[in-house]
């Protein structure tokens, strides 16, 4: 999520740097942005405040908004901006955007099969930096093997079925949050290494600090579909969610 914020900051003050120069091609605009930023300044820091120095810094506001709305890069810095936060926040609670209109609700899905792949052999390449989601839509069940340097992980294992007796997810991890979610019904071992972090395990908290817990949910040795989640982390925490 670090690297993501990062990005996000960087690309602000690059438009905000595009904004300035627009600015500053825009004599009277400027002249005029200056003038109202001063006028703030000297009705806000007045001791004594009269109906008109709220006035001033009522119209003082309005002019410096309208300054800056002249300017083209004002404007993808606020569409840059609600984009992003809107995303991030779509991503990181995992809802989908257009599941509840009315057409949606009772809309008939059509699963097209196909012959099974060779898994012997079969390469895929996954990135190291940024944010991850693993079962957005249906899929076929593989064990999970990724390693990650930084950003957020999330596995939702309601959009697959797991094969009978155990299946695996390893991940290892430089930085970040990692978030499972488990169907109910399925045992789970989860396995945990790391520097500095909080795991979340059947509403229980554990604080590591250059440690490594071994936990098992209740239900471990009489389900039949087991889950083993093994995770390395320098710096980050991971939740395992029943879902």
């Amino acid at each position: 999520m670090e690297s993501s914020w990062r990005f996000f900051i960087i690309g602000e003050l690059l438009l905000g740097l595009w904004a300035l120069s627009q600015l500053l091609n825009n004599v009277p605009i400027l002249i005029l942005l200056i003038f109202s930023v001063i006028n703030l300044v000297y009705a806000l820091k007045k001791v004594r405040q009269t109906s008109f120095n709220q006035f001033q810094r009522v119209a003082s506001a309005v002019v410096i908004l309208l300054c800056l709305f002249n300017t083209p890069a004002f404007w993808l810095m606020i569409i840059f901006a609600v984009l992003f936060i809107g995303l991030k926040g779509v991503e990181v609670s995992g809802v989908a955007l257009f599941s509840g209109i009315p057409w949606n609700k009772k809309k008939m899905v059509i699963v097209n099969t196909t012959e099974s792949d060779l898994k012997n052999g079969r390469r895929f390449k996954r990135k190291w930096f940024g944010n991850t989601r693993i079962g957005s839509n249906t899929y076929e069940w593989d064990d999970i093997n990724m390693s990650i340097l930084s950003g957020d992980t999330i596995v939702d294992l309601g959009n697959t079925l797991l094969p009978k007796e155990d299946n695996v997810i390893l991940i290892r991890k430089g930085l970040g949050r990692t978030r499972i979610l488990v169907p109910t019904g399925i045992g789970i071992m989860l396995e945990h290494s790391s520097i500095a972090g909080d795991v979340v395990f059947q509403k229980k908290v554990y604080h590591l600090r250059n440690e490594s817990i071994k936990i098992f949910s209740d239900d471990y040795d009489d389900a039949p579909r087991r889950l083993k989640i093994i995770t390395n982390t320098l710096f980050g925490d991971i939740e395992v969610i029943r879902v």
